[in-house]
């Protein structure tokens, strides 16, 4: 009796491991494809919802520069939700955007950004 009870416990071993690879096979699909979409969810949200400001939609895609940050400080100064200086929160803003564009701005973009930062400088009285 003992010969039989070690030959079936070794056949629910081995179709138990079959079962555990292929849940985990799934799993791990499933892991992957959730984590590919969260981080432009993440900073999408952080750019319409952020606590730092209420921002205009399209403020970073305007033209001028001094409009840029003409913009980014009004909605600076009337947020209620800020934890900050209205200076801090409008830059540490526009900064975000700018590194979350990383490689794919493009560089006339990107150098109206940076001027913007300027002029929001200037704006603020911080030269």
């Amino acid at each position: 009796m003992a010969h039989v009870r070690k030959t079936t416990h070794s056949r629910k071993a081995s179709t138990h491991k079959t079962a555990r690879r292929k849940t985990s096979a799934r799993r791990s699909t499933a892991r992957k494809s959730t984590k590919r979409a969260a981080p432009k969810r993440w900073s999408q949200r952080v750019t319409k919802e952020s606590d730092a400001l209420d921002l205009k939609q399209g403020v970073f895609k305007l033209t001028s520069a001094k409009k840029i940050a003409a913009s980014l400080k009004r909605s600076a100064e009337h947020s209620s939700r800020r934890k900050t200086g209205a200076y801090r929160s409008a830059l540490s803003m526009l900064t975000f955007y700018i590194n979350r564009a990383g490689k794919t701005l493009p560089k006339t973009q990107r150098s109206r950004l940076e001027r913007a930062k300027v002029e929001l400088k200037r704006a603020f009285g911080r030269e």
